[in-house]
């Protein structure tokens, strides 16, 4: 009997001793998974008082968000980036967020070589970015172009006539809030509503042919909303050169004076102050714990869906839902 109680006991103590092992194993692997998501959102290895070029990403929604602006600017200030490539992998955003991203880099233009690489898309509020650089390259696959501007919204007033539901308004003008959604759109609310479409184009044309020098017909055929792969842009002249950084690198170097060698410094947005759970997150991803990335996400890690108002220079509108 004192044998099988001894055995007991020396169970019970093996089994905390599992359970004790374990739970550190785990609270080791969700520490390394915060500092590698950390890790993640900063820094470079290259010094920033170094002499090198400067790589900026522009990816996914263009929303003319402050901190890309800032960091555009911060790499404009800096005197050890003597040169920058844009790469770019963007279906664009909204027109005013795309306005602000070209004009911050044309200011960056104006002081420092800069080199558009485009990865798989660069449409709409995407290629007006790459507008902003001296020189665009881009894949022979890459998709560039989607010159236009769209202006979307819902109307379920059909839906409520069958639900029997209607919304009253009073407003100061007819074209107040309009359109509302809730209604039939009217011949003169449409009617404003081209116009501002047809004057945002007639920006977005002027600026396609202001930096990528068409005349009226070249205009006109790529001006049209479609989107064009690499190769066939630098038939119609959206793109200068198929490559990559490799290429654009190779033509800094010898149109532009680049030293050769200088290495490349990912510049990224000011550090985003991440919670816990995004860290995790973002750190088990890194790691290979796809599942583990996904439970944190679910508990509120992941960053929240942007919703773009106004004019959209934007390929696929439905990427915004």
């Amino acid at each position: 009997m004192g044998y099988e109680a001894d055995l007991l006991v020396d169970r019970r103590r093996l089994r905390g001793r599992v359970a004790l092992w374990r739970t550190l194993a785990f609270v080791t692997l969700i520490a390394l998974a915060v500092i590698v998501g950390f890790a993640l959102a900063g820094g470079s290895a290259v010094p920033a008082s170094r002499p090198h070029v400067a790589r900026i990403t522009i990816d996914g929604l263009i929303t003319g968000d402050q901190r890309t602006l800032d960091l555009i600017g911060d790499v404009r200030k800096s005197s050890a980036a003597r040169a920058v490539v844009v790469r770019i992998d963007s279906p664009g955003g909204t027109t005013a967020g795309s306005e602000a991203l070209h004009d911050a880099l044309r200011r960056l233009a104006q002081e420092k070589p800069v080199v558009a690489v485009v990865d798989t898309l660069a449409a709409s509020g995407g290629y007006i970015a790459a507008l902003g650089a001296d020189r665009i390259v881009a894949r022979e696959t890459s998709l560039v172009g989607s010159i236009g501007v769209l202006f979307q919204y819902p109307n379920v007033s059909g839906l409520l006539d069958k639900v029997g539901v209607s919304v009253e308004e009073v407003k100061s003008s007819p074209l107040k809030a309009a359109p509302n959604g809730f209604s039939p759109t009217s011949p003169e609310a449409r009617a404003a509503l081209e116009s501002l479409v047809a004057d945002s184009f007639g920006w977005f044309r002027r600026l396609v042919q202001e930096r990528r020098g068409y005349d009226e017909a070249a205009l006109a055929r790529v001006a049209d909303g479609r989107v064009f792969t690499g190769r066939q842009g630098v038939d119609v002249g959206l793109v200068d050169e198929l490559g990559g950084e490799r290429e654009a690198i190779a033509w800094l170097s010898r149109e532009r004076g680049v030293a050769e060698g200088l290495p490349l410094r990912a510049w990224k947005r000011s550090r985003q102050r991440l919670g816990v759970l995004e860290g995790v997150a973002l750190g088990a991803q890194a790691i290979g714990l796809e599942s583990a990335a996904a439970f944190f996400s679910r508990l509120g890690a992941g960053i929240p869906a942007q919703r773009l108002d106004g004019l959209l220079a934007l390929w696929h509108p439905e990427a915004e839902k």
